[in-house]
């Protein structure tokens, strides 16, 4: 009786934590995307007075939004598919390879995620001009390979260390080709950590702010700046409401079809070290 008590106070508790981290955030950014300019939502009003699509339409009409959605969807899977391709040797080196080293190499890419990300797009601003590179995509694309590269090399690493040696040592007693024994051996354990890896990368490039910004602005905008421009000297509340749903959603949507898809995977049976 005591146990059922206690799991159903945890139950109510998280349901608590949950609503007020998720839910009010999400519901109050909706209501304020949906104010009528012609009925601001102050005190001691409760909810907004008057509701419409109004803020939703002018965002579309009298801003680059539309480009800059194009601008954030377009960076975001190459640099997930770029970062993924790169990664995946450094992850493969850590996880199965021993030499001198390593430890320190380890630490050495994690760096990017100590360095502020503005003082990391300052320094990458003055880095690609010395090297003569001055188109705004690629420049981007490079400056968010180097942020996330982290992040799949870490997930990546995890994945080649759960391959189990003895069915490589099988597939190779077999007389199993090189993408044989990688198709039979390792691919069944990398995809929960591929799919990991380019998710959060995806979702990662679409939120960055920093490298987007400095080396992007004025004419390249992404999402963010967007949003950002409407969070700075000239606060216009229910404008940024209507951006960061935009760039929120898609992102909730994404991280639900990967979680189904690392299900479908069975994610649980395929790891396992031998």
């Amino acid at each position: 009786m005591r146990k059922s008590k206690l799991n159903i106070l945890l139950v109510a508790l998280l349901v608590i934590v949950l609503v007020l981290w998720l839910a009010v955030p999400f519901g109050m950014a909706l209501l304020w995307s949906l104010v009528d300019p012609s009925k601001a939502w102050s005190y001691p009003d409760l909810l907004p007075q008057k509701l419409s699509f109004v803020r939703w339409t002018e965002m579309w009409e009298t801003t680059n939004l539309a480009l800059a959605m194009g601008h954030s969807y377009t960076l975001a899977p190459i640099v997930a598919i770029c970062t993924l391709i790169l990664a995946a040797p450094t992850a493969y080196a850590f996880a199965r390879l021993d030499f001198h080293g390593k430890t320190a190499a380890q630490m050495l890419s994690l760096l990017p995620l100590v360095v502020p990300e503005f003082v990391t797009a300052l320094f990458f601003t003055s880095l690609l001009y010395k090297l003569g590179i001055y188109a705004k995509f690629p420049a981007i694309v490079l400056g968010h390979i180097v942020l996330f590269l982290p992040y799949a090399i870490r997930i990546l690493t995890v994945s080649f260390a759960q391959v189990r040696q003895d069915l490589i040592d099988a597939a190779r007693d077999l007389g199993a080709s090189p993408w044989a024994r990688f198709s039979s051996a390792f691919l069944p354990v990398l995809k929960p950590g591929i799919l990991a890896a380019l998710i959060i990368v995806f979702i990662q490039s679409i939120e960055e702010f920093a490298i987007s910004f400095v080396v992007g602005s004025p004419d390249f905008t992404t999402i963010p700046t967007i949003l950002y421009s409407y969070l700075g000297d000239n606060f216009i509340r229910p404008n940024a409401a209507v951006v960061s749903l935009i760039l929120v959603v898609p992102n909730i949507i994404l991280l639900l079809i990967f979680e189904r898809l690392l299900k479908s995977n069975g994610a649980v049976t395929v790891g396992g070290k031998g």
